[in-house]
């Protein structure tokens, strides 16, 4: 059986994203060693940007493209899902799952008996993408029609993590980025739960962001339509705590719970 602590683990990351509000879940930040990734060894200072490829630069509004690490990390910290990409057989797979980043990589996870983490752990190429949506953008005519988002693509290969106290790291950061404070009031994973995990490590060595901000963008001649044109902002927004019928009422709602915000 493993420890039921929290093992040693580094100050982990999460800072409030720059253009929606979001709690930071923990503070600091520290670079991950790169693939095989996890994170016994220190590396030096990461580079402040992501230098980007062929397969990343943004061609399409490329003045929307982001290669900072400042930009891509707190657009992946306020994320709570991902989307992995693979082939098997030259099939593709899109699939959504939690993720966290810790330092410069992404860990996600899944069962041991998935199709994609079976694969992915093979070293067979991924696309990791997550979205955020900030609002819509009312244009005049329909064809300029917009959204205001933050995205992020981040290609390579994912690696395995093996070590028990590596998974139970990563497990950490999962539980910490959704709900801060819960990993030490909850049960925490058992060597069988161990088992029946699998993590994945892509580190973010190929990535970019794409961001759109601000009001619509119409044609000159459009400007004069008696049309109402503007920015309709979205929120994700938690709502009440329902309590689980079978949890006894004498327990009383963790402040986590009752005052979450994002």
């Amino acid at each position: 059986m493993f420890p039921q602590g929290v093992v040693a683990y580094r100050q982990l990351f999460l800072t409030h994203a720059a253009l929606a509000p979001a709690i930071n879940q923990m503070g600091g930040r520290e670079a991950a060693g790169s693939a095989p990734c996890f994170y016994g060894e220190k590396r030096g200072a990461v580079p402040e940007t992501v230098p980007p490829t062929e397969r990343t630069r943004v061609v399409r509004e490329s003045h929307r493209g982001a290669y900072d690490r400042e930009s891509i990390y707190k657009i992946l910290d306020e994320g709570y899902v991902c989307h992995v990409g693979f082939a098997v057989d030259v099939q593709p797979y899109v699939i959504p799952t939690l993720f966290a980043r810790i330092g410069d990589a992404i860990y996600f996870h899944g069962s041991a008996a998935s199709r994609m983490l079976r694969n992915a752990s093979d070293g067979i190429p991924v696309c990791v993408t997550v979205t955020l949506t900030d609002g819509l953008v009312l244009a005049r005519s329909v064809f300029n029609h917009s959204m205001n988002y933050r995205s992020v693509v981040a290609l390579g290969k994912a690696t395995l993590v093996e070590q028990p106290e590596d998974k139970l790291e990563a497990l950490h950061a999962f539980t910490e980025k959704i709900i801060p404070g819960r990993w030490n009031d909850a049960r925490q994973p058992n060597e069988k739960e161990l088992k029946a995990t699998s993590i994945l490590c892509l580190p973010l060595t190929e990535a970019s962001a794409k961001i759109r901000v601000g009001p619509p963008e119409d044609d000159a001649p459009d400007y004069a339509l008696p049309v109402w044109a503007g920015v309709i902002p979205l929120h994700l927004t938690p709502g009440t705590p329902i309590r689980d019928k079978k949890c006894d009422p004498a327990i009383p709602t963790p402040g986590y719970a009752a005052d979450y915000r994002r």
